[in-house]
């Protein structure tokens, strides 16, 4: 088949190495994000998947709206039978749908319906989902709600991050893809509805997100810890007030209680900072405009306190 491909981030890579290397696909474009300014200079960086087609010779195109009509004008010319997507970051307008003569079909890491959105891997590990998975459907207008055509389940290790987690899921991906397009070739990929009362949400992520609340349990705030890497990641003001921010790293759970955001212990691993529920050890952070530290290092440059409270 003719298939033209559309992604920017690294989930996208592995799935297009494999559509490149599959002898029985064409892939006469790829379209991507556009250049965006990257880095502490901003400089303009391109994305990975517009880094894999240049470097394999494939044409690229970056327009900032895939619907504008001479992109739509260029994807009719070439007349594929399938769009493939994956970690693009826009919409597909009906004018896009409507082009290619076997649909169009999106790699998407979650276990649809959980998690329709930009964000499903962070979700998946910050809500303490103990499997996730790849799930290959058609695109419709509507995000993520198509039907299903394959899906399969792995599970969420106790130590995993986003930034762990995501490669596996990729490759997998990029495994399941070639399966569905055989069935489609072969006119036989199932249409799964999805279940519209199953539905959970993973919205884009805000810096905001990060922000440490020490009145939710300890557990739920490891799991963001986990679940927020490498963006937005999960940061708050030592001590409250003194406008120090540090990110956590790397935290674990333990039994001892006492007032909210207060520290009970500031030896030995770490930190230990009692949470609403049970407290937590922090054992790797990050100060701002510094490199990643171990909890018990940062607690020897800093003179704070038993009873300090963390903002």
């Amino acid at each position: 088949m003719r298939i033209v491909f559309m992604g920017s981030g690294p989930l996208a890579c592995p799935a297009l190495a494999s559509l490149l290397e599959a002898p029985d696909h064409q892939v006469p474009l790829v379209v991507t994000q556009p250049d965006r300014p990257s880095g502490r200079r901003l400089h303009l960086a391109a994305c990975p998947v517009r880094k894999l087609a240049v470097g394999r010779g494939i044409p690229v195109l970056s327009p900032e709206k895939v619907g504008a009509p001479d992109v739509v004008a260029r994807l009719k010319a070439l007349s594929p039978d399938l769009i493939v997507v994956a970690d693009f970051g826009q919409f597909l307008t009906a004018s896009v749908l409507a082009i290619p003569g076997r649909g169009t079909v999106n790699i998407h890491p979650s276990l649809l319906p959980r998690y329709r959105g930009a964000a499903p891997v962070q979700w998946a590990i910050a809500n303490g989902d103990t499997a996730t998975g790849v799930t290959i459907l058609y695109v419709t207008e509507k995000m993520d709600a198509g039907d299903i055509i394959l899906q399969e389940k792995v599970p969420i290790r106790e130590d995993a991050t986003c930034e762990s987690l995501t490669p596996l899921l990729a490759h997998l991906g990029a495994a399941l893809l070639l399966r569905a397009l055989r069935a489609i070739e072969a006119g036989a990929a199932p249409r799964i509805p999805q279940d519209e009362a199953a539905v959970i949400l993973a919205p884009k992520l805000k810096k905001e997100d990060g922000r440490v609340d020490w009145e939710m349990p300890a557990e739920a705030i490891r799991n963001r810890v986990r679940g927020f890497q490498p963006w937005p990641g999960c940061f708050c003001e030592v001590p409250e007030g003194s406008g120090h921010h540090v990110k956590i790293l790397k935290a674990r759970v333990e039994s001892a209680a006492g007032h909210v955001g207060h520290a009970l212990e500031w030896s030995g691993d770490g930190p230990l900072i009692a949470c609403g529920d049970q407290s937590l050890r922090l054992l790797e952070l990050q100060p701002e405009g510094k490199k990643p530290m171990s909890a018990s290092a940062y607690v020897n440059g800093h003179k704070l306190r038993v009873g300090d409270r963390l903002g």
